[in-house]
Formats: C-alpha cells, sequence, structure tokens
C-alpha cells in the first residue's frame, strides 16, 4: 500500500477497494516496524487515528459528502498545534504542553477528512539544519541511516520518504521544508509568505515562518495546498489572495518557460552535483524552456542577513517561554529571577541558547543600527533584485543544496551547518513560492534536489513546472529500502 501516492490511496477508498481503516492500520503498522530505525515520529496517535478512519467510513456508507483529504494519512511536524496533543517542538520546555486549540491548518485537514497519524521530529524550534538539535531524538535518512535527514523539518521529510505516510506538513524559515526533501529525494513546498496560515505554529521568525507540504508527488503538494492554502482571519500575516485550483494548474506544458540560473552564484558548487543539475536543464529545454543567465550575486550577503533577522524574531519570540506562563518550570527555582534563568537553562538547547543571544545582541542599543537595520534594508535590496530578475524570466533554478546528506555528527562548526541554507534563504526572505524536487543521485547513493523559485503569489505556477520535470523523469522517484524490507524499488 505504501507504494501508493496520497491521490492513489484516495482514488482507492472512494471506489471502495480500500476502506479508511484498512488505510490507517496499514501506515500504523509500518510506522510501528520500522521507525524504530528513523527516529522520525515523536508521538503516533493510534487510537484517534483509527477513530477518525471509522468515522469516515460511516460517513461514506451513510453516502454523505466527503472531504478533499479523505482517506488521507498525513504527519504534523510538532511545532503545529493540534487541539488536546502534546506540542513538544521538539524541545524538552514543551514536554507537558498540550495544545489547547487546533492550527489553522489542523481544523482545515480535519474538516476536509484527513486522518492525522502523528507528530514528527524536528530540531529544537525550527532551528536547525539536520535535526541533530532535536532536544527529544535523533533523526535518519531513510536512504543512509548514518545519515541526517536534513532540518528542520527532518522528521516529517524522513518519514514520507521511508513511506510511513503519503504527505507531511513541516514548517520552512530558510529552507526547512525544501533542504530535507532534497536529502531525503521528495517533493517539499514552501508557499508565497502569506499563503498558508501561520496561527497555531509555534513561531521562530515570524516574518519568514511559512508551513508547508512535504509529498512524493507535486500532485499531492497541490491537493493539499487546495486544503491549506486559504485566507485565515486569526493570522495578521495571512494575505487575502483568492483560492487556487492548483490540480487543475497541473498541465505539464512549459514550452516557452524562461528559467533564469545565476551562473555566478553557482560557481563555488562541487562538480557533481553541479553535474546533475545541468542535466536537469537539459530535461527542461528538452521539453521547450529556455535558459537564461540571470544577476543575483547579491544573495552571497542573504545569509548574513538571514542570520540577524531571524535570530532576533527568535530571540522575541522566544521570550515567551519563561518557566511561568507554560511548559517546563525549574524545580531548583527559589526566586523569581531563578525561575526565569534556571527554567531557561535547563528547558533549552546549545542552538536554541546560540541563536537567543545572537538574536538580543543585534537588537540591543548600540548594534540595532549597525547590524538589524542594516539586515532589513539589505533585504529591500534582495526583493528589489528579484523583481528585476522575474522581467527577464518566469522562474529561478538553483540546486536546494551544495551537496547530499551527510552523516550524523560529522559537522561541529554551526557556521559550517549554516551555510547548509545558501541556496534557499532568499525565497523566505523575500517572500517567494519555492520548490525542490528529486533531480537525481550522488555517487553516494543519496538524493539531490532541483530548486525552482517565483514571484509571489504564482504557487501554483511553480508547482506546475516542478510537475512538468517529475513527468519527464520517473526514474527519481524511487523509494529507500530498509535492511529488513522487501519488495522496494
Amino acid at each position: 500500500m505504501h507504494h501508493f501516492s496520497a491521490t492513489q490511496l484516495q482514488e482507492k477508498f472512494l471506489n471502495g477497494s480500500l476502506s479508511a481503516v484498512a488505510i490507517t492500520e496499514a501506515y500504523l503498522k509500518r510506522i510501528d516496524t520500522y521507525d524504530k530505525q528513523l527516529g522520525s515520529f515523536l508521538a503516533v496517535y493510534h487510537e484517534r487515528a483509527l477513530n477518525q478512519a471509522k468515522k469516515l467510513d460511516e460517513k461514506k456508507a451513510q453516502g454523505k459528502s466527503l472531504g478533499k483529504m479523505a482517506g488521507i494519512p498525513i504527519a504534523i511536524k510538532d511545532n503545529i498545534h493540534v487541539k488536546g496533543e502534546i506540542s513538544t517542538c521538539a524541545s524538552k520546555f514543551l514536554t507537558n504542553y498540550r495544545a489547547p486549540f487546533d492550527a489553522t491548518v489542523t481544523r482545515h485537514l480535519e474538516q476536509e477528512d484527513a486522518i492525522i497519524l502523528g507528530k514528527t521530529n524536528l530540531d529544537e524550534f525550527a532551528m536547525g539544519s539536520s535535526t541533530e538539535n532535536s532536544g527529544l531524538q535523533k533523526t535518519h535518512n531513510p536512504w543512509n541511516l548514518k545519515c541526517t535527514p536534513g532540518g528542520s523539518s527532518g522528521g516529517s521529510a524522513a518519514a514520507v520518504a521511508a513511506r510511513l505516510c503519503p504527505l507531511s506538513l513541516g514548517s520552512d524559515t530558510g529552507g526547512s521544508v525544501r533542504l530535507p526533501a532534497s536529502f531525503c529525494g521528495i517533493v517539499g513546498f514552501k508557499p508565497s509568505y502569506g499563503r498558508v496560515s501561520r496561527f497555531g505554529l509555534v513561531a521562530y521568525g515570524s516574518s519568514l515562518d511559512q508551513i508547508g507540504p512535504l509529498a512524493t508527488t507535486t500532485q499531492d503538494v497541490a491537493l493539499l495546498m487546495e486544503v491549506i492554502g486559504r485566507h485565515c482571519e486569526k493570522d495578521s500575516t495571512s494575505a487575502p489572495w483568492p483560492n487556487e485550483n492548483y490540480r487543475q494548474a497541473l498541465t505539464g506544458n512549459v514550452k516557452g518557460l524562461r528559467i533564469g540560473v545565476p551562473w555566478k552564484f553557482l560557481e563555488q558548487l562541487a562538480p557533481e552535483p553541479k553535474k546533475v543539475f545541468e542535466n536537469a536543464l537539459e530535461i527542461y529545454k528538452s521539453l521547450g524552456a529556455t535558459i537564461v543567465d540571470v544577476n543575483l550575486d547579491i544573495l552571497k550577503y542573504s545569509l548574513a542577513v538571514y542570520y540577524i533577522l531571524a535570530t532576533a524574531e527568535a530571540s522575541t519570540n522566544l521570550a515567551r517561554f519563561d518557566g511561568i506562563r507554560y511548559g517546563h518550570r525549574s524545580a531548583k527555582a527559589k526566586t523569581l529571577e531563578e525561575v526565569y534563568d534556571f527554567s531557561k537553562e535547563e528547558g533549552f538547547g546549545h542552538e536554541v541558547k546560540r541563536r537567543i543571544l545572537l538574536g538580543t545582541y543585534v537588537l540591543s542599543a548600540g548594534y540595532q543600527d549597525a547590524f538589524y537595520k542594516k539586515a532589513q534594508k539589505v533585504r529591500t535590496l534582495l526583493i528589489e533584485q528579484y523583481n528585476k530578475v522575474f522581467k527577464q524570466c518566469d522562474l529561478v533554478a538553483t540546486p536546494t543544496s551544495p551537496f547530499t546528506a551527510f552523516e550524523i555528527g560529522t559537522i561541529k562548526d554551526p557556521l559550517q551547518m549554516y551555510l547548509e541554507d545558501i541556496y534557499t534563504i532568499s525565497a523566505n526572505l523575500c517572500g517567494l513560492p519555492a520548490i525542490s524536487i528529486p533531480e537525481g543521485f550522488g555517487s553516494d547513493g543519496n538524493p539531490l534536489g532541483l530548486q525552482l523559485s517565483g514571484p509571489p503569489k504564482r504557487d501554483a505556477f511553480v508547482l506546475n513546472a516542478a510537475h512538468a520535470f517529475e513527468q519527464a523523469t520517473p526514474q527519481y522517484q524511487r523509494i529507500p529500502k530498509f535492511a529488513n524490507e522487501e519488495g522496494n524499488v
């Protein structure tokens, strides 16, 4: 059953060849069997999921109208609230926090009859690029269990890649959906900023965060976007754009498409990923697209801009975790000041502390003008440069990552780890829709991803360009195989 896409599963549910209970039981059994090796789930909702499935089968038997997600199991990154369930953000600080309300995306999913299987692992508070910063457990890449699945949505990506669920939700602040999608050989989409409600997402960088789908096909991403890509009055950053019919936009026709490539910015790309990237461009040429050289040299400043702005916003957002209102409270604290100090010291991990300190520094008196305000000005220049580029081309293509998945524990320097995001962060800084799709494999057998970025609000357009490539390269849609498993490609 795990060989089917979400769309195929739904077809089988609707035509009666599979029940919702049978689908749910199969995925729960697969999680129980293989996730011990993978570590992608922090919580599995056996009883809740089966109850949802039984109700759905009854609803279908009664001939009632079914939602767009009927019969499809989905996993949720554990920084997105599901009412009544623990939201840990993979932090020791929140292991006792039970969400009192649903995130908007969760509410939309359940209204459309999705079956929520559980919550997935992440870098603590979504701060990281490898899921090694989780305060609760390690997650491994299903293509090579010694390797990282990428981050921060590593649990969501690994679960989909290993077919423990057909769909999952992640959050993307600087590439946290697209990078793990690249490392795990699946599709990861970051919508335009404001397209998907952030209500019920635990904030990291409020001007950057965006919830996005992870799936095995762009068609499944399109289906999920039709459900979650709606305006939300509870989120002040939600844009009042009309809903799009994403699946109808997947024509696969890219004749005349102009794809911009910032070749100068890609000069440092290693020979192997560069060759795979060039092969991907050749496929687009064969489909009728043209390649345009564009100037995005300003992107060399994006990493510095991102880590100033993101940490500044993180410092502000994480001030609410004080040991008073919710979450961990230190048992050894005797005064109010000790409650603040000891609770944060015991609850937060090293990377979270590092980013809070950095963000507090760039916002402090005497440094705000030198760092934070200057970074905001350069962000404006980045947006202006992209606006110019999109007059020359329709989309911008780059690799998603400069390399394939690396072994867990091999990158010790945090600055080296931050360089992983070099190709992904500009989409967040500029609010662009961007997608990572499988473009081939490295000599180590690990996947490589192709990233396509489009102008704001052109989400369906970006998905169609990705769909065209996917249709032309079915050989890249492979399933990793566990050591004790038979029958996978």
